[in-house]
Order: structure tokens, then sequence, then C-alpha cells
């Protein structure tokens, strides 16, 4: 079997990269990525510089069965183009549809796509939970686009034979992880007293390695085929509890300060980091049993274990650069 995994140099892609190098030596791997990147030996890498709705994929294409997509325009928090939709859509519709077109043209057996929670929307009600049954309520021009490469997808799977597996992760954690997650861990690093210990949320997380274990399973398992999953390590944790347990791995214990969650809203607008505040303040819960369920799989990583492994790499990585 020859799988195919675009956005080889994103987070997600280097974990995945080193996983398949190894593991069963019968998958054979084709990365792509926009530049040259480090690679294990035994993985082809192809540099595609841009994915549009006109890249050519013929060549990348070629004695493929299994397509990853990760390639994407990512979010950002503070997007300052004129029009930050078409951005999206140029490279998160535009080119994934033009990839899958291509690929089902191939006969690849199975395309699976990593999209985003956030096409279920921002935030829950404590005490609910996202399924695969919720109506989709994408808020952002990044959701927006990512909802509309689901369907999109689903549409050419529907005139074809190739399958699709549609992944809705929360915010990913793990071993190199970077953006609002690194922000977190440098903020706990410097053991400021924090206004977040009235919070009583719970928002959903996602170990690296338990998306990469959930990714294997999908690239075969026979009920995968033209599925959405919802993905979690389990129901949810508090802010507060996160910010501890970030604490005690770094032995940099915290201090936190109750304030009422309203006031620390209404602080967030008039400083303009009114959407910070509301993500460390709103629950946002997911309910992954379909994929337990259907596909028997189960998070092999607990939240513990990964919290370790994502502070004992940011503290490694903070020594070599002081180094």
């Amino acid at each position: 079997m020859r799988i195919l995994i675009t956005g080889a140099n994103g987070f997600i892609g280097q974990a995945l990269l080193e996983f398949f190098s190894n593991s069963d030596p019968s998958i054979k791997i084709r990365a792509v990525a926009r530049k040259i990147v480090s690679c294990p030996s035994n993985i082809e890498l192809i540099v595609v510089d841009d994915i549009t709705h006109n890249t050519d994929w013929q060549h990348v294409l070629m004695g493929v069965d299994v397509i990853i997509h990760l390639a994407a325009r990512v979010h950002v928090m503070a997007d300052q183009s004129v029009d930050p939709l078409s951005e999206y859509r140029k490279t998160n519709v535009g080119g994934t549809l033009n990839f899958a077109r291509q690929a089902a043209q191939h006969g690849i057996k199975r395309f699976i796509f990593m999209s985003t929670i956030k096409v279920n929307g921002e935030f829950t009600e404590n005490g609910q939970a996202f399924t695969e049954e919720w109506e989709p309520n994408p808020l952002d021009p990044y959701a927006v686009s990512k909802f509309e490469a689901e369907e999109g997808l689903k549409a050419i799977c529907a005139l074809n034979a190739m399958q699709y597996v549609i992944i809705r992760p929360p915010l990913i954690y793990g071993p190199g992880v970077k953006a609002n997650f690194a922000k977190l861990m440098k903020l706990v690093s410097l053991r400021l007293p924090l206004p977040l210990g009235g919070v009583r949320n719970q928002r959903s997380m996602l170990a690296l390695g338990n998306l990469v274990d959930f990714i294997y399973t999908a690239i075969n398992h026979p009920r995968a085929g033209n599925q959405l999953f919802l993905l979690a390590d389990n129901l949810g944790i508090s802010t507060p509890n996160l910010l501890s347990k970030l604490g005690v791995e770094m032995h940099k214990p915290i201090l936190l300060i109750s304030l009422p969650p309203d006031f620390l809203l209404w602080l967030g607008k008039l400083m303009g980091v009114h959407t910070i505040i509301q993500r460390l303040i709103e629950s946002l819960q997911i309910d992954s049993s379909k994929a337990r369920a259907m596909l028997d799989w189960l998070p092999p990583f607990s939240v513990d274990q990964s919290l370790q492994e994502t502070v004992d790499d940011f503290i490694l990585s903070k020594q070599k650069m002081v180094n």
C-alpha cells in the first residue's frame, strides 16, 4: 500500500512521517510539502509549492492507494487579509476539491480529510457536547472554508468509487506544538498569577499521538469509509485544571485568582482580546463515541501522559535555544 500525505512539513504531518517510518514496512509513504523538509530516508518527498484549483497532481498520484490531506491555509486569530474568506477558499476549498477530483480519476481508494471542530461551532453549553449529528455552524472564514471543502469532497466521492473520511479535531497538542498551546505553556512558565480560578468550563482537546493512531485506523478500517468523525481525548478539561497540570509538569505551580468570568469577558473587550478570553472561559466539548463504537477505537495515550510529553519537549526546546 502507498499512502500520500500532504502538509508533511506541518505539526501533524511530521508526526505521521515519524510514525510511518517506524511502522509496517509494507506501507510506502509519499510526502508532499511546500518546501524541502527533513524526512526519514525511507519516505519519498515531493515538493508542491502551491495548492490551488489548478495544481497538477498527476505525477504525485501515480501508484497511490490512500490520501491523508492535511495541507491547508490554517486558522489565524487576527487575519489581516482584505477578504479572508476568499483567501481561505483558494487553498482549503479550490485546492482540496481539485486534488480530490484528480484523486478520484486516478482510482484512489480513500481520501482522509483533516477538517476542524470549528465547523460545528465555537462553543457548547455546559453539559452538552458536539456530535456528528449536530447541524454545522461555521462562524469564521476558516471554518466556512473547511465546511465547504467537506461538502464538495462528499459530492465528488458520491460520483466515484473513492471513499472519504472526514475528521474534525479540536485543539491538538503534543511535542512540537505551536500557536495557542505553546503560548499557554509560555504563560505558565512565567509563574504570573492568573485570574482564571473561577472558570468552570470544559474544553475537549486531542493528543497528537491519539490523532495519529486514529488516522492509522481510518486508513483501511472497512467501516470508516464515507464517514465523519469528531475526535477528542475525552469530554474535556477545565482551563484552571489544564493550567494546574501544566504547572505541575513544569515544576512551576501557578497561582490562580478567582474573578467573575463575565468581568473577564468585559475586560477582554476593553483590551481587544475578547476572542482569546472567550476561548479560555467558554466550553467546547466533543462526544467521540461514534469513533469508539463504530471502529472499536480508544485513545491509546492518556491526557496526563500526553501533557507530560508536550511539556518535556517544550522545556527541551527552550534549553536548546539558550545553548
